[in-house]
């Protein structure tokens, strides 16, 4: 890699195509076996400058926006399964023609605009989320299944029956979860709404399978996903991960500006910004892994530093990694495994510069993809 490394700009997203297509023959070999459809979440993953890789071997692609929906219509080549929080009145009609499918969050959204759905010239098949009120997620802030979410409609929304209308159930209660969580999640969503099951046409179990983890256990989901249908053989069954299509395939490379020392703490500052750049590790939280340091450095370890970040927020930084040797300026480090749920969720806080985004193609060229700069943080505000 270190003949490639200089020619990447730093700071850069790197998408590795090699790894990416390995992720997309696995997800195909669910798919075939189990006999459902997977498609893409945009939330978790959309460099459309990677979907004709992604083509060749998912379907489609799920939107929660207007203009995720227009992407997907654009560089994805089909319509979306769309599923928004709530439907914004004055971009309902284009939402429509960029869509296949569309879900909606609640009965009184379904009821507000379902007879549009219905004149509209081409078919668009209509679900409603429900929520199982059952999730293994911890970090409340990724929990949807919470039985106070604003997300999905609870089994008692639905005493007198399924809107007429309504083809599909969607549900997403996973997150970076294993094939034995979605068992669990099928349970409990079976047992609240299994009744409506002969009426539908499809069925959405959302995202959140980690498929794609060493030590996932691909059999089992196979085997989950075939018991489902065997039992429901009417039923079209889709899976819509976010992290899974991109886990591992990528890095983002940055370049040490400075080491700073204060009251025994060395820092190392980038040039790039956890908060503006890599926001889930201050959320979630997780800690990225760092290519050639420890994670969990020993306390007699000389060469421990902190990561800073280039923005002013105090707290945009990451505890300690250890090091081989002192970091230097110049020094150029990988942050591992950074392009599911980052590209996607970046801002230009500070005005900081943002990163840009590259492709290390299956032959071992670099293509650099885009850069960015004044004038793509200027045209953001007004």
């Amino acid at each position: 890699m270190t003949n490639e490394l200089k020619k990447i700009p730093s700071p850069c997203f790197v998408l590795e195509e090699a790894l990416l297509r390995q992720n997309l023959e696995l997800i195909q070999r669910v798919q075939k076996e189990a006999g459902v459809s997977i498609i893409l979440a945009f939330k978790g993953f959309a460099m459309w400058s990677a979907f004709p890789l992604v083509r060749q071997y998912l379907p489609g692609a799920t939107a929660s926006s207007l203009h995720e929906a227009r992407l997907c219509y654009e560089e994805m080549k089909v319509k979306a399964h769309t599923y928004c929080v709530a439907y914004t009145p004055r971009e309902f009609g284009k939402i429509l023609n960029y869509s296949s499918h569309l879900t909606f969050n609640s009965i009184s959204q379904y009821k507000k605009y379902h007879k549009r759905v219905q004149q509209y010239p081409e078919k668009i098949s209509m679900g409603i989320r429900v929520n199982p009120q059952w999730s293994p997620v911890s970090t409340a802030l990724y929990n949807p299944g919470d039985p106070q979410s604003r997300l999905g409609m609870t089994a008692e929304h639905f005493k007198k029956g399924l809107p007429e209308g309504v083809e599909g159930l969607h549900f997403h209660v996973l997150c970076e979860s294993t094939s034995h969580d979605l068992e669990t999640a099928l349970q409990h969503f079976e047992a609240q709404f299994g009744a409506f099951f002969p009426k539908l046409k499809w069925v959405n179990f959302g995202g959140g399978h980690l498929m794609t983890k060493k030590g996932y256990d691909v059999d089992h989901l196979i085997q989950v996903l075939k018991t489902f249908r065997a039992k429901y053989p009417h039923l079209e069954v889709i899976l819509e991960p976010g992290s899974a299509v991109a886990w591992e395939t990528g890095f983002l490379l940055t370049t040490v500006l400075d080491v700073v020392q204060n009251n025994g703490v060395k820092t190392a500052l980038l040039d790039v910004s956890f908060t503006a750049h890599m926001p889930d590790t201050l959320e979630m939280p997780y800690k990225p892994r760092v290519r050639g340091a420890e994670l969990h450095p020993s306390p007699n370890d000389k060469h421990r530093y902190r990561l800073g970040g280039v923005s002013c927020l105090s707290g945009d930084y990451m505890e300690e990694y250890g090091f081989a040797a002192p970091v230097k300026a110049g020094q150029r480090l990988i942050l591992e495994d950074m392009i599911h749920y980052t590209m996607v969720k970046t801002t230009t806080f500070n005005g900081v510069s943002h990163p840009a985004i590259a492709i290390l193609r299956e032959n071992g060229s670099l293509d650099v993809v885009r850069k960015f700069g004044y004038n793509d943080y200027k045209r953001r505000l007004s």
